[in-house]
């Protein structure tokens, strides 16, 4: 092996081959795959031709992409809470294919021999040319390989980094890329040699390999580009695009490396040497018809070049597979034949050539590759055939919302409010559009469970009770009416670590304001006043009275027994401030009244320290008392927390509750939120099954499209005939509507799981999948049948946490759910 070993050393980061190659390789970072438009693949297509442009004659470009099948690893031992331990569990081993990109830029001497299948230094010993690399050569080879590098970088659609010579050579515990591609090990692979063998069959180790190559004129497709549409994801109004190697990266679904050569030759002489060509064929043209139809495509390609000042490369690509599995061999020549078809090029298993082809493959080889494997080309057609799409390379941040990518369900912590802020972003505010049974509840109890997780202060306003299940795990507040268990609150309670401040004591005179008058009615100023003094007094005399307890009864007999004599005391007149009166409306909030529930609770009083608060207005949004209370109530705990909470994420979340508050003056306080609560670290969101409920109230359609920078759509597959309107109002690019019309299309199959996009900004655009754990799901459910088993279950069991665990392990075993009486 190390006398066959065409690498002589590397050092300073470059490999130097024994026939005085100089290679430079650099590991790439590729868009997302699904990710890019028709317009993002001409613009990196184009990168790559003007990158090319810039390398010297006698280089070749060699890409090689890595796709092996890989399992996740979760973290089983990491503390964490119930559901977290669960997805943790649910995701381990989840299979995905890892990808990693290396492009190695090699230069050649100028007289090195042309390399063949017959002369490959794999068969016989290497010649040293005598005469060595020109220094002033190697200077511009390596300032070709920096622009080289810039006018890629600087195209936007990937990052390169060099690579080391450890990365290169690998180390006494880390294998290298040399030693990788040798004996086709994996990234994380503790060093080991293995018999590579060619007769009577092709193995590495246990790897049994095929090749596949497309080499040859004949086999190439007849028409390249540098996108293809995927019909799996495409709408009678939409195409959506890929790249046109794309059936030769993930899509394949094996392990195997898509090797692609780009040889850069002396432009002049490749032209003058097919002028040559095109006169023989000229000359024999008379003798064959196949002579002619070779000469006036030879002519053809001359002029192109000429005309359209196109650089001529030659052109080479292979793809390796390999599987232990003997039985599968034919399993995955089926699916490249496949993939190669899809390109509308025609499949060849490379037999004789093979070893010669992975041999040249090896990084620092590249100049081994046989001539008579190439094909005459251009290099805005060779650079079609390049790969284009990586994985998602992963948040940066610790946070973010757990979602799978959309290939294989991968997960990974997808980072919306953070990492994007000042970069995508201007502000956290969402707004979420979803039709009903498009997963929009669930999406929502997955976003509200991993921030709450990550310490956010959270706030929904409901109706459908889609979050008790989730409220309950995690000790929430829930209020709801029931007869016979109404609403209650205390907004006269102080908890500790709370003041009472100037904002304190306005929400609860602006509460006592909505109690006492219509909004038809106006208040004067020496009614503000009275009531001011009133509330300020109170607390005062709570001070001074620690055994009273703070609440509306309280409140109303301190007015009664105390305050009565401070306004006789300032001689009030009745048409200043009729106390009468405002007693007499207030009285069905006192004890024995109507409503003497609704501001006197003594349990659940702690809204600014408690982390999670549902209001559900379910059985109370036409109730023309409880409704503005709640509202009130609403926007008080919210601006409470939120301009006293430092550094923690808050967020209020309006599900389809806020059409019903729109009629209590909610609109303005929706409009005001979207434009402060970014100042203080804070999320607001809208949530809606129709976007023709948010344009309705042109305060609402201006506050929240034009404040809202996240913009999340689940299934609109029932608009994509009228999505035009939705595109314009809600300013969505070409790219997002073909992203958002191709969401649950061609699912996997036997995954339970619903697709979601995610907008940051206008700039940022992805399609995930939505997928949970059963612990998860049955916390998340909107289904009544299994709410109420859930429920049943925690009742039994003491707790929310031990009724689900106990139902999945009832239901694991049992071939089909049965009620609970029947399991008793």
């Amino acid at each position: 092996m190390a006398a066959l070993l065409p690498i002589w050393k590397v050092e300073n980061d470059t490999i130097i081959s024994k026939q005085g190659d100089i290679t430079v390789g650099f590991r790439l970072q590729l868009p997302e795959i699904f990710t890019l438009a028709s317009d993002d693949y001409e613009a990196f297509h184009q990168g790559w031709i003007k990158a090319i442009k810039v390398l010297p004659k006698h280089t070749i470009l060699q890409k090689q992409d890595w796709f092996i099948q890989d399992k996740h690893d979760s973290d089983l031992k990491r503390e964490a809470d119930f559901l977290s331990q669960s997805s943790e569990r649910f995701f381990h081993e989840r299979p995905y294919i890892n990808h990693e990109c290396y492009v190695f830029l090699t230069k050649k001497p100028q007289q090195r021999k042309p390399a063949s299948s017959v002369f490959s230094n794999l068969l016989r010993p290497h010649l040293v040319p005598d005469d060595t690399t020109d220094p002033q050569q190697t200077v511009e080879f390596f300032n070709a390989v920096g622009q080289f590098e810039k006018i890629l970088t600087d195209n936007g659609f990937v990052t390169l980094k060099r690579l080391t010579t450890e990365e290169i050579t690998g180390s006494e515990q880390t294998v290298g890329i040399l030693e990788r591609y040798c004996f086709l090990q994996g990234q994380n692979d503790s060093p080991a040699l293995t018999d590579i063998e060619f007769k009577p069959e092709w193995k590495i180790g246990s790897n049994y390999l095929q090749m596949y190559t497309l080499a040859d004129c004949e086999n190439l497709p007849s028409l390249c580009g540098p996108r293809i549409t995927y019909d799996k994801f495409s709408t009678e109004k939409t195409k959506f695009s890929i790249s046109f190697a794309a059936p030769l990266g993930q899509l394949l679904g094996v392990n195997h490396i898509y090797n692609q050569f780009i040889v850069i030759d002396d432009a002049p002489k490749t032209l003058k040497r097919l002028e040559s060509k095109r006169r023989r064929l000229q000359s024999l043209s008379t003798y064959s018809r196949e002579n002619a139809i070779a000469r006036d495509a030879t002519n053809a390609f001359l002029n192109e070049a000429v005309s359209q000042g196109r650089q001529p490369v030659k052109g080479h690509f292979n793809i390796i597979l390999w599987t232990e599995d003997r039985g599968d061999l034919k399993h995955i020549r089926n699916k490249a034949s496949a993939a190669i078809a899809q390109m509308d090029a025609t499949p060849h298993e490379e037999t004789k050539g093979a070893a010669q082809l992975y041999w040249a493959a090896m990084p620092g080889n590249a100049a081994d590759l046989p001539t008579n494997e190439c094909f005459d080309t251009f290099a805005d057609q060779a650079t079609c055939f390049l790969h284009l799409e990586g994985n998602h390379p992963g948040s940066l941040a610790p946070v973010g919302i757990r979602l799978g990518d959309r290939l294989t369900g991968r997960p990974m912590a997808v980072d919306l409010f953070d990492e994007p802020m000042g970069k995508l972003i201007n502000n956290r505010s969402l707004m979420l559009i979803g039709p009903s049974g498009s997963g929009k509840s669930f999406f929502t109890n997955h976003l509200c469970r991993s921030l709450h997780a990550q310490g956010a202060h959270i706030v929904i306003v409901d109706i459908g009770h889609s979050y008790q299940g989730l409220c309950s795990l995690v000790d929430g507040y829930y209020f709801t009416y029931k007869e016979e268990d109404p609403i209650r609150f205390n907004p006269f309670y102080l908890a500790e670590g709370d003041v009472m401040d100037t904002e304190k004591l306005e929400s609860i005179k602006t509460l006592l304001l909505a109690l006492w008058k219509r909004d038809t009615e106006t208040y004067k100023r020496s009614e503000y006043v009275a009531l001011s003094n009133a509330v300020t007094q109170y607390f005062e005399y709570l001070g001074n009275n620690p055994d009273i307890f703070p609440c509306f009864d309280t409140f109303y007999e301190y007015l009664t027994h105390v305050f009565a004599d401070v306004l006789r005391r300032d001689n009030v007149k009745e048409k200043e401030f009729d106390f009468d009166n405002f007693l007499y409306v207030l009285r069905p909030f006192f004890r024995g009244g109507e409503f003497d529930y609704l501001l006197n609770a003594r349990q659940n009083l702690d809204l600014f320290h408690q982390r999670f608060i549902v209001f559900e207005l379910d059985n109370v949004k036409n109730h023309p008392v409880l409704l503005p209370v709640i509202t009130l109530m609403v926007m008080q705990t919210f601006i409470n927390k939120m301009r006293k909470i430092k550094g923690v994420k808050k967020m209020i979340l309006i599900e389809e509750a806020w059409k019903a508050l729109m009629r209590e003056g909610f609109a303005e306080y929706i409009k005001y939120l979207y434009k402060t609560v970014r100042k203080f670290y804070g999320i607001a969101a809208v949530v809606t099954q129709e976007i023709e409920d948010i344009i309705s109230s042109p305060i609402v359609k201006q506050a929240i499209v034009n404040n809202a920078d996240i913009k999340i759509l689940l299934d609109q597959s029932k608009y994509q005939n009228k999505f035009t309107f939705i595109q314009e109002l809600l300013g969505i690019t070409d790219k997002g509507k073909m992203l958002i019309l191709s969401i649950n299309k061609d699912k996997e199959k036997g995954r339970i799981y619903k697709d979601v996009f995610i907008d940051l900004g206008g700039q940022w655009m992805r399609v995930y999948r939505v997928e949970v754990s059963k612990e998860e799901y049955y916390t998340y459910t909107t289904e009544e049948k299994e709410k109420v088993l859930v429920q049943q279950y925690a009742q039994k069991y003491g707790s929310m946490q031990k009724g689900i665990r106990m139902l999945i392990q009832e239901t694991t075993s049992a071939s089909q759910l049965k009620p609970l009486k029947d399991q008793r």
